[in-house]
């Protein structure tokens, strides 16, 4: 009697061990996602899909073991940011992925449980995101997309397109990249030409910004990627068309409106491999003890189309070395 006492309580144990597992097996896990920019085509191309795809490269599927991920943008207005963020943590999430510096920022302190994939960052360390590259600590991990002196560079693609330049302007946005007046000697003294610095926040300083430059006789313009500067691609696009100004950017997708070239990391093989934190968090590792990536791959498109609209011949010396030319 007491041996089969044992062996139904054993059956009833490893039957209850088998239904747990099924059941984990059966729940969908949960993934919010938080972006300053918009889910226009662009964005879903170079961001949305890439990481849906490494996702599924891994087994998680939406609708299978992975429910419908919930996007929250916040269409390049950083003050709706806060309120989707909280929209987000009311969810029974598994893990958040944020995009640009002001989410994982706003992330990091809003929970100190809810595992973070932070893409497209700055320097997490200097950020205050990580205690280390190696080691992050906390609920947190990512992949930066800043690469050294990527400023200069694109201001020297921009020389090599108009060797005749006298005066460039890098153009950004104050609210969530920190002042480049501190550069303006360094970017001088490599080119060898005169470098203007223009802030804008918002459509309502386009205007007045552009005349500046006309004003200086500015030859070219560099854009520094941003949320709001990506939402508001279409009008700067055409205020450089307008002033006939050649312009690089920080990414292809900007390239749409009228921009001349771009030199940036790969953003679809960033937010790929974004992935592949999210399958190793999911899986059991802590966020903290997963190192901050950087994004390895620098990818140069030429817009052949918008150096005809400019009455510019790219030089082919550039357009070997680019990475995609748009006809």
């Amino acid at each position: 009697m007491k041996r089969r006492m044992l062996f139904s309580t054993a059956i009833a144990l490893v039957t209850a061990a088998r239904r747990s597992v099924a059941q984990a097996a059966a729940r969908k896990v949960s993934i919010g996602f938080l972006s300053a920019s918009t889910p226009d085509p662009a964005t879903l191309r170079y961001q949305v899909e890439p990481l849906r795809q490494g996702l599924r490269e891994l087994g998680w599927i939406e609708g299978q073991n992975l429910a419908p991920i919930e996007f929250r943008w916040a269409e390049g207005k950083l003050e709706r940011l806060p309120a989707l963020l909280d929209e987000l943590l009311r969810l029974d999430l598994d893990l958040l992925v944020t995009t640009s510096p002001r989410p994982a920022m706003l992330a990091k302190k809003a929970t100190k449980t809810l595992p973070i994939v932070a893409l497209a960052i700055d320097d997490p360390v200097q950020m205050g995101l990580a205690e280390s590259i190696a080691r992050p600590g906390g609920n947190i991990t990512g992949i930066s997309a800043a690469f050294a002196g990527l400023i200069e560079k694109r201001l020297q693609l921009l020389k090599d397109i108009v060797p005749a330049a006298r005066r460039f302007a890098v153009v950004y946005n104050p609210e969530t990249v920190p002042t480049l007046g501190n550069l303006v000697p360094r970017l001088e003294a490599g080119l060898g030409i005169a470098v203007s610095v223009v802030p804008v926040r918002g459509p309502d300083d386009f205007d007045a910004a552009f005349a500046a430059l006309a004003k200086e006789r500015v030859n070219g313009i560099v854009f520094v990627a941003d949320p709001m500067v990506w939402v508001q691609r279409a009008k700067l696009g055409e205020l450089c068309l307008k002033h006939r100004l050649p312009s690089v950017w920080g990414g292809a997708g900007y390239l749409d409106t009228g921009g001349l070239a771009s030199y940036q990391g790969d953003w679809a093989a960033l937010f790929r491999r974004g992935a592949a934190l999210v399958d190793k968090i999911l899986r059991g590792a802590k966020p903290g003890e997963i190192a901050f990536e950087q994004g390895t791959k620098l990818e140069l498109v030429v817009n052949l189309k918008g150096a005809r609209a400019l009455g510019i011949t790219i030089p082919k010396s550039v357009l070997l070395s680019a990475d995609e030319v748009i006809e």
